[in-house]
Formats: structure tokens, sequence, C-alpha cells
């Protein structure tokens, strides 16, 4: 909580001004009673009207003033709240960016939104009522059962009963529906990531006609939250007639009290009516303090979520570009487990290619292929061993740097909305339309996008969900070769292509891009024919590695992945 106070640091002014004022008001609040009191006593006592009007004029005049002064609160606190939340979010925003593939998969990518929104909105919430209402609810609790214990000691003491009693129903609410809170904020993480997998896994869902089971399961979650809200709201539901009861039941025992000491003389009716006043002044005020620990402790618990966000460590940076050389990438007995795994997703992996060379990764479904690739641009750091690009570990190198010579195109081809420009120039953000162009070409894409009557213009929607896979996929090779990376890695991106464009693609960067070291990862035994050094991996452990005769000879593996898909295709040819 203490490292959110930072984003306040340019809102000083605001955070003193806002609760003067709001004081200001207060005060001029707890002056009203004492004026009806006199108005009473002496004005209509006496049927003195001009008293009655000049006294009437000064309520009017400190009601106007202190609407002034509300509203000038009201101001300073919206300033203040909203500004610190803007700050907060840019921060938050930045700080996950800068964040390890580790830590993102500890916090996962749904909770991390939920921080971002719905976290950040309550915190601003809290800052925004701690200015408005912190200090004027205290006070006025305090300045009241001082201004009713200078009126009538005695009286006080059934205020000093229905208060303690007020409280005790507060502090019993509070203790129930704080944690209930934190669950609420728990359920509202899991709906959040069930419809995050729905909407992306939306044409898996139809396919299988999930859809009743995926509605049954979202419509679960939800009802957990109202089912909490609800439970929450019950108890909540509890303090504002209990506390109304009490109040009402104190007025009578004023009244009662009250008229027998009017009586005797020892108190006037005015000051009982301005002792009345002073007593709901105390139990609205308490009410809304009450009302106020509620929304600071939700501020606490999202405050505290968010600080977990900013307690993960941002990337280790490096501060190195060595100098280009003939040996590219290297691995060094290169182990790597997941946080959480039982078991390492690669396991003494050794390897070395030189510049200009191409590396194939082959092996069945979570052999560690990706994982290893992961490893070059040092999105996941090895848990042994080294992973070394131009003979510098690749922890010595400046992020930045590195992955600016390293085009990565991932296993999902993802595209962004936009033009088909905009999103060519991620690796290259001043790249010219020749470039762009010549990337597409090298990529088999330039064919489809000159057929469009926009050309470079045509948009794409979110997700490239106006596309097809096959062409997401050549867009997304594409972007990752424009700028002519030194290292490209293709995590089986071409997938979706059938053989004729994927060999027209693999000649094309062999001839387009004969200094950069293209790293493969591939389901196709045909897709890594020409490969200079292929690795086959099976339970993240190397199975064999060499060229892809010396494959066929030597690994048993690679020949029965082999031999499959050439029955594949003899068979689909055939047929």
């Amino acid at each position: 909580m203490k490292d959110l106070l930072k984003f306040l640091k340019n809102y000083k002014k605001e955070l003193v001004f806002g609760p003067f004022f709001k004081l200001l008001e207060a005060i001029f609040e707890l002056m009203v009673p004492m004026v009806m009191a006199k108005i009473i006593d002496k004005g209509i006592a006496n049927g003195d009207t001009g008293y009655i009007l000049r006294m009437s004029g000064l309520i009017v005049v400190l009601g106007v003033c202190g609407l002034g002064f509300a509203l000038t609160c009201q101001f300073l606190a919206a300033r203040c709240a909203y500004g610190f939340g803007t700050e907060l979010r840019e921060a938050l925003y930045r700080h996950i960016n800068s964040l390890s593939y580790e830590s993102i998969d500890r916090i996962g990518t749904s909770s991390l939104v939920n921080r971002l929104t719905n976290d950040t909105n309550t915190v601003q919430n809290g800052v925004n009522m701690f200015i408005r209402l912190a200090v004027r609810a205290p006070f006025l609790i305090i300045g009241a059962v001082v201004m009713a214990v200078t009126i009538d000691w005695k009286l006080s003491g059934v205020m000093f009963i229905a208060a303690p009693l007020i409280s005790a129903v507060i502090f019993f609410i509070m203790r129930r529906t704080v944690p209930m809170y934190k669950r609420t904020q728990q359920l509202l993480d899991r709906a959040s990531t069930l419809t995050r997998e729905n909407l992306e896994g939306t044409r898996v869902i139809r396919a299988f006609s999930r859809q009743q089971e995926e509605i049954d399961e979202f419509g679960q979650a939800v009802d957990d939250i109202a089912e909490s809200s609800s439970a929450v709201g019950r108890i909540s539901a509890i303090l504002n007639p209990v506390a109304f009861m009490v109040m009402n039941l104190g007025i009578v025992a004023i009244l009662w009290f009250g008229g027998a000491r009017i009586d005797s003389g020892s108190l006037t009716q005015g000051q009982l009516t301005a002792f009345t006043n002073y007593m709901t002044q105390i139990l609205l005020a308490l009410v809304v303090l009450a009302n106020l620990i509620v929304i600071f402790t939700k501020a606490l618990a999202s405050a505290n979520r968010v600080s977990e966000i900013f307690a993960l460590p941002s990337e280790e940076n490096g501060s190195l570009v060595p100098e280009s050389s003939t040996s590219e990438i290297e691995f060094r007995g290169v182990s790597f487990a997941y946080e959480g795994a039982g078991d390492s997703s690669v396991k003494e992996l050794s390897f070395s290619v030189k510049k200009g060379e191409m590396l194939g990764f082959i092996g069945g479904t979570g052999s560690g292929k990706s994982t290893a690739a992961a490893l070059i641009p040092c999105f996941y750091k090895a848990t042994q061993g080294q992973v070394l690009v131009r003979d510098t570990d690749v922890l010595d190198w400046n992020k930045e740097e590195l992955r600016r010579i390293v085009g990565s195109v991932p296993q999902k081809a993802v595209l962004f909305t936009g033009t088909v420009r905009d999103n060519l120039r991620w690796q290259k953000a001043d790249a010219s339309d020749e470039e762009i162009i010549s990337a597409l070409k090298t990529a088999q894409a330039w064919e489809f996008v000159s057929a469009f009557p926009e050309g470079l213009d045509r948009h794409i929607a979110q997700g490239g969900r106006n596309l097809s896979g096959g062409q997401r996929q050549r867009l997304a090779i594409a972007r990752a070769l424009v700028g002519k990376p030194e290292i490209l890695i293709l995590d089986d991106s071409t997938s979706a292509l059938d053989y004729a464009t994927d060999l027209a693609l693999r000649k094309a960067l062999k001839t387009d891009l004969p200094d950069t070291t293209v790293v493969m990862i591939s389901q196709r035994t045909t897709s890594l024919k020409d490969a200079d050094l292929i690795v086959v991996l099976e339970d993240g452990e190397t199975a064999g590695k060499g060229t892809h005769q010396e494959l066929l000879e030597s690994c048993q593996v690679y020949r029965e992945i082999y031999q499959s898909q050439m029955n594949e295709r003899e068979g689909s040819e055939n047929a």
C-alpha cells in the first residue's frame, strides 16, 4: 500500500486544501443548531420577528458558504483522485510490460487485467472519499459531542449510550463483511478468466457445440459473484435500520428527559432542539463513517493486489551489445523448468549454430521445442546452463537490442487492429513501403495483399479475424522479416501453409536473407530437410541431433516421425 502513495506527490495541495474546505463545511454545519436554538429561545419566545429574520438569514449564509466549501472540496478531491488514478494506471501498465514471462505466468493475464481496471478504480475511489469524508465525519462526531456536552452534560448520557451501541453494530458488520469483499474480488478474477477464454476460443467452442456448457460454467461463476455480493449486502443492510432505530430511540429518550429538565428550568426549548440536532448529526456521521470504513477496506484490499504487481521484479536488463561474430546461437547444458512445474521442460540441451545457418527443432507435443526457442530472446531465463548469442550470455545483453536483432513468430499468429502497414512496422517503426513489400514477398504474402483494393492500407480487424489462418501466419512472418533480423524464430508458424507455399517460403528465406540464422520449429520433417542442424526433442531431452540424413540413420524418434509423415503424404496422394 505504501508504495502507491508516491503517486500522490503531485497532488499535495489538493490533499491539504480539500480536507481543509470540508472541515470548514463541518464547522459551519455545527453552528446551525446553535443559531436555531437562539431563534427559538429569543426570537420566537419574545415574538421578535426582526431577530428571527436576521438569524434565518445567518442560517442561509452558513448554508451557502457550506455549499461553496463542499463544492470546492469536491473539485479538489476529483482532481486529486482522478489524477492519482491516471498516474497509477500508467505506471502499472508500464510495469506490467516490463515483467518477465515468469512473473506474468505467476499472476495470470486475466488477474492482471482485473487489477489494472477494477482494482485501480477501487483505489481511486478510496482516495476520493478520503479527501471528502475522512476529516468531515470524525470531526462532526467529535464536534457534535463537544457542543452537546456544553449544552447539558447530564443529558449527554443518552448520547453516550446510543453511540457505543451503533459502534458495536458497525464493528460486527465490518468484521463479517471485510473478508467477504476480498473473496468477491477473487471471484471477479475467475469470471474474467472465463470471459477471456471463451472469447478467444469461441470457434473451438462452437466446433464442439460446447456453447451451453460454457454458458452454464460462466453462469455459475457470475452466480457465485452475485451470491457473495448479496451476502455482503444482506449483512450491510442491517446497518441503517439498526442505526436509525437506536438514533430514534435516543431522540425519544432525549425528548423525554429533556422535557423534564425544561420543566425544572435547567434547559430551554431551543437548547433541547439543538441537542436533538447534535444527536442526529453524531449518529448519521457514525453511519457515514461505517460506510467510509467499508470503502477504505475495499480500497486497501485492491491496493494490496495492485502492490503485488509492483512487487514483482522487472525483467533484468543487461548493458552489453556484442559485435557480430561467426557463432550466432549456442546452448551449453541448458535446462529450464516453469515455476511450479514438477519437472524441467528442457534438460541438458547443448548445440551451436553459426551465422546464416538453419536450426530446426522437432518432437512430439510438449517435448519442449517452443520453450527452447523462447530462451534465445531471453523471454525466460535458463534455470541451468547458458544460452549465448554472439558468444555472449543473453542475460548480459541489453534486452531491447537483443530482441531487435531477433525476429519472433509465435505459434499463434497475433495481429492487431489497424492496417497491414501498421502491423508490419512493429519490428521497424520507420520501415519504408519498399521494405514492407520486400518482406511480404519473402513471406509469400504479397500475392494476396496486392490483390486487396486498399493494398497496404487494408484494415485488419482485432486478432486478424477478417483473414484466413494462412494469411495471418504469412503476415506474422512478414512482420518479423521487416528490418532483416539476424535471427529469425519460426515457432511452428507455417502449420497453416500448404507444402508448396512452405517450400517457396524456405527457398525465399535462403535467397533473400542469406545471413539470417533461422530457427524453425516444425512438426513437418519436410520443412527441416535443409536445416544445417536438427535437434530432436523427447520429453525435454535431446533424442538426437544432426542433419536430416544423419538423423534418418541414427535417430529412431526422427525416423518414425519421418516415416509416418511420408505414409500420410503417400496416402493422401493415392486418395
